[in-house]
């Protein structure tokens, strides 16, 4: 169960060649490939020396009080230069006020002197993973209020688009809803783009992924020797998401005991490692997701009351694609486009494989719909996806049809009716009270009273 700690190169910046030495001589024998230099100036040649034929600088180790250029001036240096490498800086008694202002402008964290071993390979450890697991994840969008083709025009998703705006505004907790594929994580990582935490790192948890007692240490870390195998100590995804939002994914998986443990995190954002006693703050905004009917799972019993209640603080629900039909086109192509510019192709869709492509069913929703436009690019040989490429690659899949559409009927007709249908459920549901059906459908009260109207 335990991991490895991650390893890299590892700058030391000090003019004390005596301090330099013992950290150089402490991070070799925990594995990093250690250098020490005792300037700025040479700190600066160094990094830059990565781009030729050195290996790259993964963290930069560097003393506060320095001749000529100090500690901060070399942090400033670096957000320009080298905006990915993480700046450790270390401070000796009394200057620990100048290292918390250091870290308001970008540091990674501070180690005081006189170092103590466990706490300085940890500290490097620490800002390894969360730099790495940062280049690691996909490019999100920008802000929901700019005009993001993954929303889509249609109605639905533009008020998906304005309940976004709002909940970047806020601090409180998201709970986002939606089937499998529907585009849960891309909405928080448009609130999180949009928030005062755009900054800070965007850190997902995918919570089915993980058996428990691996989503617990996973979660919140653990401490050196708390169960065989921890040979160190290492932090969890909450800590590593200190400073921006930690994304709970398919939250309606967790089991009890774990419901427990977030419960207290949410409630007074404070957690402990696995084997320590020592209780820590958690500096993060919390958005959740989950393809789950958490209102029936409270019902049964299978997830906790209080913990719902702390979760659903802002909802939004992302409609399926068979609901917003119209969106189709506009994601096919700039699907597309985007596996297009991956593979170095130049290729778009036919405006008959577009029709095509909206005349389907996708259970899978957007993410279904993504892997089918990127298995067209890769078989097709032309410069354009044709109707025919469509259907030959749905041959390929028997179970991929296209929908059946009574005579007559459209697909605003069938939006429509899938609309009406889910109102009625979640009046059914919440027993009549509107202001919970619009909470359920993740709309305001004002549009279900407008929808309720053009039902009547």
């Amino acid at each position: 169960m335990g991991d490895a700690a991650e390893t890299g190169q590892v700058l030391v910046v000090d003019d004390d060649r005596a301090v330099g030495v013992v950290l150089k001589g402490l991070l070799s024998q925990a594995g990093h490939r250690a250098e020490h230099v005792t300037t700025a100036q040479e700190a600066l040649a160094r990094v830059a020396s990565s781009a030729l034929d050195l290996p790259p600088v993964d963290v930069v180790l560097t003393d506060l009080r320095m001749p000529g250029m100090d500690g901060m001036a070399l942090l400033d240096a670096l957000a320009e230069r080298a905006a990915g490498v993480p700046v450790i800086m270390l401070t000796a008694h009394g200057t620990v006020e100048r290292a918390v202002e250091a870290m308001k402008r970008g540091a990674a964290d501070f180690l005081s002197k006189p170092f103590d071993r466990d706490e300085v390979l940890y500290t490097v450890d620490k800002a390894l993973r969360a730099s790495r697991y940062a280049a690691e994840q996909p490019a999100g969008p920008t802000a929901p209020t700019e005009d993001a083709p993954w929303l889509g025009g249609s109605d639905a998703m533009q008020e998906v688009a304005q309940l976004i705006g709002r909940a970047a505004k806020a601090t409180s907790t998201v709970l986002i809803r939606g089937e499998s594929g529907s585009g849960k994580e891309v909405a928080a990582r448009a609130i999180h783009a949009a928030s005062d935490r755009k900054r800070g790192p965007f850190v997902p948890v995918h919570c089915a992924a993980l058996p428990e007692n691996l989503l617990e240490s996973e979660l919140f870390g653990y401490e050196k020797g708390a169960f065989t195998g921890a040979t160190h100590r290492k932090p969890g995804r909450v800590e590593l998401a200190s400073g921006g939002t930690l994304f709970l994914d398919e939250i309606g998986d967790v089991t009890p005991s774990v419901q427990v443990k977030l419960l207290r995190l949410l409630q007074e954002k404070e957690y402990q490692r696995l084997g320590g006693t020592e209780s820590l703050d958690a500096d993060v905004r919390f958005v959740a997701a989950t393809h789950r009917d958490l209102d029936e799972m409270v019902e049964e019993g299978t997830f906790r009351e209080d913990l719902f209640y702390r979760l659903d603080v802002i909802p939004i629900w992302v409609p399926p694609l068979r609901e917003r039909a119209a969106d189709i086109p506009a994601l096919a192509r700039r699907f597309c486009r985007e596996i297009a510019e991956r593979m170095n192709r130049d290729i778009a869709l036919a405006p008959e494989a577009l029709e095509q492509l909206r005349g389907l069913d996708w259970p899978g929703n957007v993410r279904e719909l993504s892997n089918f436009v990127e298995r067209l690019v890769v078989f097709t040989d032309g410069e354009i996806v044709t109707g025919r490429d469509v259907e030959r690659e749905l041959a390929r899949q028997p179970r991929r049809r296209a929908s059946a559409k009574p005579s007559g009927e459209t697909l605003l007709d069938r939006r429509e009716e899938a609309e009406h249908a889910a109102i009625r459920e979640a009046l059914e549901k919440a027993e009549g009270n509107r202001t919970q059906a619009a909470r359920l459908l993740g709309i305001s009260r004002r549009t279900l009273y407008n929808k309720l109207a053009e039902m009547e």
